[in-house]
């Protein structure tokens, strides 16, 4: 079958156009990730749904037919966390420390992504030895070429699609609980529903720091999201007083020196702690915001501790 009648529904012109069903969205992105779709006609297609804002149905659509092409080849995890932020503007990437924490609050954590334009200081990849033995990471290019190949369209479009937001939905070891950053705040509440739609029960999704799952510890935090299947929206206050960037240009931050107790950085602490308390709520091992601050701080304090008891 050919894409043709997919870009005809998105494409036809003013007041014939519609938004894709679920099911023709589905159906649409079957066809690309198989390779049964001229490059063509994908281009078109997700550059209208780009110039015209894609909608929930059809980010669920999409997702559904990503999760069935790579289903199976992931373990199962208890929380979801994808990485897909890009820029050089990010810094040192301390949500793997967070995750590290949540993995030694017996959870299973299961990363997956790509990033890229990353300066050496931020980069995942290289630091990914520090999320610890219970986080594991795999790179979209070995887990879906079909779907690496369209995120690279990036750099054919000049410009980013909507499978950037799909690659975040993806939670491709099947969690019943996942965590997201995004980078523009009107993707909280869209995200939010395409997730329903797939029936995702338990997520957080936050701007966070260069799109990542990150929490600004200084800054007021609106967490969108569901729990139990319903749709929510809570304020997570800042942790600390004062105003400051999340990462500042060309900041070193030694994340080894940091776990191990060697360097003190209160800010990147709470970076770290705060970001790890997020996520422990969404995986409702802490029935609070306040409740999940105070549990990730103390699985900071003992972190040796709990580590030395689980080697």
């Amino acid at each position: 079958m050919s894409l043709a009648p997919f870009v005809q529904i998105v494409a036809r012109g003013k007041g014939r156009a519609r938004p894709m069903t679920l099911a023709e969205a589905q159906e649409a992105m079957t066809l690309i990730l198989q390779g049964d779709a001229a490059p063509e006609a994908v281009g078109a297609l997700l550059m209208v749904m780009r110039l015209r804002g894609e909608t929930p149905a059809e980010i669920a659509g999409f997702t559904a037919a990503l999760r069935a092409h790579v289903d199976g080849k992931l373990p199962k995890a208890d929380l979801d966390w994808p990485s897909y932020a890009a820029g050089r503007s990010r810094g040192a990437p301390l949500f793997l420390l967070a995750a590290r924490l949540v993995g030694q609050a017996g959870y299973r954590v299961s990363m997956h992504g790509w990033n890229s334009h990353q300066s050496a200081t931020a980069s995942v990849r290289e630091a990914i030895d520090l999320a610890g033995p219970h986080v594991t990471y795999t790179a979209l290019e070995n887990l879906s070429p079909a779907a690496f190949a369209l995120l690279n369209l990036r750099d054919t479009f000049g410009l980013r699609s909507c499978f950037n937001t799909v690659l975040r939905m993806w939670n491709p070891s099947g969690a019943p609980a996942t965590v997201q950053g995004v980078f523009h705040p009107s993707y909280r509440s869209l995200q939010a529903e395409a997730a329903q739609m797939l029936g995702q029960q338990d997520l957080s999704i936050i701007k966070g720091g260069g799109g990542e799952f990150e929490r600004h510890p200084s800054k007021e935090t609106i967490v969108f999201g569901l729990r139990d299947g319903a749709h929510i929206q809570e304020t997570a206050a800042p942790i600390l007083q004062g105003i400051r960037r999340l990462h500042e240009a060309g900041e070193q931050i030694d994340q080894s020196g940091l776990w191990n107790g060697r360097a003190h950085d209160p800010f990147a602490v709470a970076t770290i702690t705060g970001t790890a308390a997020l996520a422990l709520w969404t995986l409702k091992a802490a029935p609070t915001l306040d409740e999940a601050d105070t549990m990730a701080r103390n699985l900071w304090a003992l972190r040796h501790h709990t580590e030395s008891l689980s080697a």
